[in-house]
C-alpha cells in the first residue's frame, strides 16, 4: 500500500511530544515510542515516551494552573470551548486523516467521530455559564443556607484508542467548563489525535498548565504516581473493567472522585413483533460502528425464534455487501483492527463458538496479507456458554442466540456482570417499558442502534462503571458542593 503525499503532510504535521505547561518538549530520558499504521503495521511516528519524572512534571503543571482556570469568568472558559469547537470544524478533514492512519476507522467514521467529539465542546461551552448554587431559609427561619458550587481540582485523564478524539473531548470539555486544570494520557496505539488536539485547544486560548497531555508506554510507572499524590483530586478512565478497578484502588488511597467508564457486554433483543428491516439498520450501527471496537457494540444477538432466520439471513447480506481495507481508501466500510492482539482475540473467540456447534452465515476467518484485518462474521445458534456471549468482542462478528420468549432473553441479557447498554427491538409499547425497566444497565437502545449523544447521560452500572459523563449532569462530575451557613437575627 503506498502512502500519499496528504497522508505524509498530515502525519508529518502532528506534534510528537509531550504537551507541559502549553509547550512541547521530549521525555526528560529522550524515551520514544512508534507508532504503527494498523492496515500496514508501517511506523507512521515516534512519540516521546513519558517517564514517571515527566508525569510528576504535568502535575505541577496542573497544579499551578489550577486556581488560573478556577479564577477565570464562566464566559471566558465557555468562549475557549467555542473557539476550539470552531478549530475543530475548520481542521476535520486532517484530523480525521490522522485519527484514520494511527487507529484504522474509515474516513467517513473518522470525519464522524470529530463532529461528535466537537459536540462536547458547543454543549459544555454552553453547561459553563450555567453552573448554579442557591440560597435558602433554615426551616427554623433563624439560619440562612448558601450553597456555592466549586471545581473539584486537578483531573487526571486516562484514554482508550477506540475513539482517539471524542473519549478525549468527553473529559476534558466539562473540566474546562468547571474550571479545572487536567492530565490526560492517551492509548499509546493512538496518541497523535490527542496531542493535535492539545495545539487546538492552544490556539483557542487554554491557559498554559491548564491542560498536560502525556503519552506513555509505561501507564501504570507513570500514572501511579500522579493518582497517589494527592494533589489531583479526580480520575476519569475509559477503558477495560480490570484496569479500571486497578485505578480505582488507586484512587481510593487519596479518595479521589472517580468516573468509569468500563467494559461491556451489550445484548440485542429482536422480538417477533418486530419490525425487521429496522431491526438490521440498527443492528448495522449498533455492531459495525468502528469495525465492532465499541464498548457500545452489540456483543450478544438473542432474537426470538419467529423472526430468527430472516434476521440472521438479512444481516449475513448486509455485512456481506461491507467493503474491507484501509480506512483511506475509497468505498471502505471496514477498517483493520488495532493490532494483532485485537485480531488474535476474535480469531479465539470464534474458533470456540465454531468448536461448541455454532453455524457460520458469513466470514469467520482472518484475512491474510499485512494489515490486522477481520471479516465481518455472523455466527448463528451460538450456544449460551460459548466465550463470545460473555467476553467483549470488540470486532465484527455478531453471534446469533435464538430464544422463544421476551423474558428468555432478558434473562440472558441480565446474565453478565456488565451494565453499559443493550438494545432492544419491538413494536409493543407495554412490552418495550417492561424490559427497558428490567434491564440492568445505565443505557437501553429501544429500536435505535445508536445511544451516544452528548446531551445525554452516558455510563454503566454493575461492572461497567461509574458516574455519567455528557448531558446535564456530566459537568456535575467536576465540581464540589461548598454549604455556608449564614446567621440570621431578621
Amino acid at each position: 500500500m503506498t502512502t500519499t503525499a496528504d497522508e505524509r503532510r498530515v502525519t508529518e504535521a502532528a506534534p510528537t511530544g509531550l504537551f507541559i505547561r502549553g509547550a512541547w518538549r521530549s521525555a526528560q530520558n529522550g524515551a520514544t515510542t512508534k507508532v504503527e499504521d494498523p492496515a500496514t503495521g508501517e511506523v507512521l511516528a515516534e512519540v516521546a515516551d513519558a517517564s514517571p519524572a515527566d508525569g510528576m512534571d504535568a502535575l505541577d503543571a496542573a497544579q499551578a494552573a489550577q486556581p488560573v482556570i478556577a479564577a477565570m469568568p464562566p464566559r471566558e472558559r465557555s468562549e475557549i470551548l467555542y473557539r476550539a469547537y470552531r478549530l475543530l470544524h475548520e481542521r476535520a478533514d486532517d484530523l480525521a486523516m490522522l485519527m484514520t492512519l494511527e487507529m484504522g476507522k474509515p474516513l467517513a467514521e473518522a470525519r464522524g467521530e470529530v463532529v461528535y467529539a466537537s459536540e462536547f465542546l458547543r454543549w459544555f461551552a454552553e453547561e459553563a455559564v450555567r453552573i448554579d448554587g442557591g440560597y435558602q431559609v433554615a426551616p427554623n427561619g433563624q439560619t440562612r443556607f448558601l450553597t456555592i458550587r466549586e471545581p473539584v481540582g486537578v483531573c487526571v485523564f486516562v484514554t482508550p484508542w477506540n475513539f482517539p478524539l471524542a473519549m478525549g473531548t468527553r473529559k476534558i470539555a466539562p473540566a474546562i467548563a468547571a474550571g479545572c486544570a487536567s492530565i490526560i494520557k492517551p492509548a499509546p496505539q493512538t496518541p497523535l489525535t490527542m496531542l493535535a488536539f492539545a495545539q487546538v485547544l492552544a490556539d483557542a486560548g487554554l491557559p498554559d498548565g491548564a491542560l498536560n497531555v502525556i503519552t506513555a508506554t509505561d501507564a501504570g510507572g507513570v500514572m501511579e504516581p500522579i493518582i497517589r499524590d494527592g494533589r489531583a483530586r479526580k480520575i476519569s478512565f475509559t477503558g477495560s473493567t480490570p484496569v479500571g478497578k486497578k485505578l480505582l484502588a488507586q484512587a481510593a488511597d487519596k479518595v479521589l472522585r472517580s468516573s468509569l467508564e468500563l467494559g461491556g457486554n451489550a445484548s440485542f433483543i429482536v422480538l417477533d413483533d418486530a419490525d425487521v428491516d429496522a431491526a438490521i439498520e440498527g443492528a448495522m450501527i449498533a455492531k459495525m460502528r468502528n469495525m465492532g471496537e465499541a464498548c457500545t457494540a452489540a456483543n450478544r444477538f438473542y432474537v426470538q425464534r419467529g423472526v430468527a432466520d430472516e434476521f440472521a439471513r438479512k444481516l449475513a447480506d448486509r455485512m456481506g455487501a461491507l467493503k474491507v481495507g484501509r480506512g483511506t481508501e475509497e468505498g471502505v466500510n471496514v477498517g483493520p483492527l488495532i493490532d494483532a492482539k485485537g485480531r488474535d482475540k476474535v480469531v479465539d473467540l470464534v474458533a470456540d463458538a465454531v468448536a461448541n456447534g455454532a453455524g457460520v452465515a458469513l466470514g469467520g476467518e482472518p484475512q491474510d496479507g499485512p494489515g490486522y484485518f477481520y471479516p465481518p462474521t455472523v455466527l448463528t445458534d451460538v450456544p449460551e456458554n460459548s466465550r463470545l456471549n460473555h467476553e467483549e468482542i470488540f470486532g465484527p462478528v455478531a453471534p446469533i442466540t435464538v430464544v422463544d420468549s421476551a423474558d428468555q432473553a432478558l434473562a440472558a441479557a441480565n446474565a453478565t456482570e456488565f451494565g453499559l447498554v443493550n438494545y432492544v427491538y419491538t413494536r409493543d409499547l407495554n412490552q418495550a417499558l417492561r424490559i427497558a425497566e428490567n434491564l440492568q444497565s445505565g443505557m437501553i437502545g429501544l429500536n435505535t442502534g445508536l445511544v451516544s449523544n452528548p446531551a445525554a447521560p452516558f455510563g454503566g452500572v454493575k461492572e461497567s462503571g461509574l458516574g455519567r459523563e455528557g448531558g446535564m449532569v456530566g459537568i456535575d462530575e467536576f465540581l464540589e458542593t461548598k454549604y455556608v451557613a449564614i446567621g440570621f437575627s431578621g
